[in-house]
């Protein structure tokens, strides 16, 4: 009853508007859409201006892919603050600066399109319709950079409507509605997900799956987050994605493993939601199953092979001590000069247990001074590590042969990582990283090293906990 009334609603709306408004009907629909912003712009009455909103989106719906871009950059170019009222502004500021002086400043500064973007999505289905817009904004940036105006005044208001406050956390299992259900296996980004039955394990009683989604887009996930319940940290991802796995008695578990983070809408990149996801779905854990005792990642290294290779292909001396090279030159019958690239180049060597022990120990290490390094102040070169390690988690264990799928030995020749949320420490963690670039982590990175001492605050809350491996 409802939905139906508010359709009643809009139709009305819409048929007033159209009858108060009716705008000329140009053959050229990007000419219409042009005209139709303007309209919408210079329009002050609700009803109008809804019929004029939903007719620019209308008009927007059926523009050809070159169309649209032509629209963008004359939005981009043709709606910026007027330069003679931003003058006067910056003058007055400067002449007598002041809260309100100031204040008029902002105001003045601030470009039409963002006004103009705001009444657009007076109309129903316009918010998906904008993601939609600066995702095409992101992807052309790169040839077209007149259009980073309107790119950055879309992530400006879209960053407003996608605030905390709106996101509703659900979590997903088998009963959720099928739409869910398919755009779950289409925006799974980490672990592809084959099929209904691959998709029955991951939301299986030992398994949790919880997504973010907001009111003005109800059937569509906006980050998701994918966790299996164990009796202890996670080493390897093979097992978890096995649909023959047995299946742990869930309310016996003892962590909590993050195994995949999703986010579903490229047109709000740059708008983070994981931090509040993981915080939010831990609390939920934590609430559901006291016995939890640790709640961590298994997590992929994405540019580790990257960077690895960049600095094989330097000859970068700095990279290996003596005694590694010459395990190396052991390991490959005392061809040396093959060094670390040739064992690497060699397409079995992760089942290659002659390579196995002098590989393990140097990628290890070599990831881990990837995942510590400073670089200058800006922290670690690694995505996933960025993201895990600003939300206060700690690098807590570097695991070998742990991914020996295509994707893993693309990304990382097979190694991936464990980040521990210890909800102790998360804060403390969070706030060295944003200010210091101080990267947390554990005992076992800080022997990988061959530190001494390492840079943890307490023992880890996993030392007690059944490993599946080290």
């Amino acid at each position: 009853m409802g939905v139906t009334f508010l359709q009643r609603i809009w139709s009305s709306v819409a048929e007033r508007g159209r009858a108060l408004a009716r705008l000329p009907q140009l053959a050229d629909p990007e000419a219409r859409a042009i005209d139709l912003a303007h309209s919408l712009l210079s329009e002050s009455g609700e009803a109008t201006g809804a019929a004029r909103a939903m007719a620019l989106l209308d008009v927007y719906r059926s523009l050809e892919p070159q169309e649209r871009h032509r629209f963008h950059i004359y939005l981009a170019r043709e709606f910026s603050p007027p330069q003679e009222r931003l003058r006067a502004a910056v003058d007055a500021y400067l002449a007598a600066p002041s809260p309100l002086s100031a204040a008029q400043l902002h105001f003045a500064s601030e470009a039409p399109r963002q006004e103009l973007l705001r009444r657009m999505n007076v109309a129903p289905g316009a918010t998906q319709i904008l993601v939609r817009m600066r995702e095409e904004l992101l992807a052309a940036n790169r040839h077209s950079p007149e259009l980073q105006p309107l790119e950055q005044d879309l992530r400006q208001v879209l960053t407003a409507w996608f605030n905390r406050g709106f996101l509703e956390l659900r979590r997903i299992d088998w009963d959720i509605s099928a739409s869910v259900l398919e755009k779950l296996i289409a925006y799974e980004a980490v672990h592809e997900i084959h099929g209904w039955d691959d998709l029955r394990r991951r939301l299986a009683p030992d398994r949790r799956c919880f997504a973010f989604f907001h009111p003005a887009m109800p059937d569509e996930p906006l980050i998701f987050v994918e966790v299996a319940l164990c009796r202890g940290l996670a080493g390897e991802i093979a097992p978890l994605l096995s649909l023959t796995m047995p299946r742990d008695n869930f309310e016996r578990a003892e962590a909590a493993i993050f195994y995949s983070i999703s986010n579903c809408q490229p047109g709000l990149r740059g708008i983070s939601f994981g931090s509040f996801l993981i915080k939010q779905v831990v609390e939920e854990l934590s609430s559901e199953l006291p016995g939890l005792q640790c709640f961590a990642t298994l997590s992929p290294v994405p540019s580790f092979r990257g960077w690895l290779d960049r600095h094989l292909a330097e000859d970068d001396e700095t990279l290996l001590s003596a005694e590694e090279r010459a395990a190396i030159a052991q390991a490959g019958d005392g061809a040396a000069q093959t060094g670390l690239a040739g064992l690497l180049a060699n397409k079995n060597w992760e089942d290659d247990d002659s390579s196995g022990e002098p590989l393990r120990s140097i990628l290890l290490r070599l990831c881990a001074r990837y995942l510590t390094a400073v670089n200058e102040g800006n922290g670690p070169d690694d995505p996933v590590a960025r993201f895990h390690l600003g939300n206060g988690a700690r690098l807590e264990r570097i695991h070998w042969r742990a991914n020996l799928g295509a994707r893993g030995l693309e990304e990382s020749y097979g190694v991936m990582v464990n980040y521990l949320y210890d909800p102790e420490l998360i804060e403390a963690n969070h706030e060295k990283f944003a200010s210091q670039r101080d990267v947390a982590y554990s005992s076992q990175v800080a022997d990988i090293l061959g530190e001494s001492s390492w840079r943890t605050r307490g023992l880890s809350l996993v030392r007690s906990l059944r490993h599946s491996q080290d």
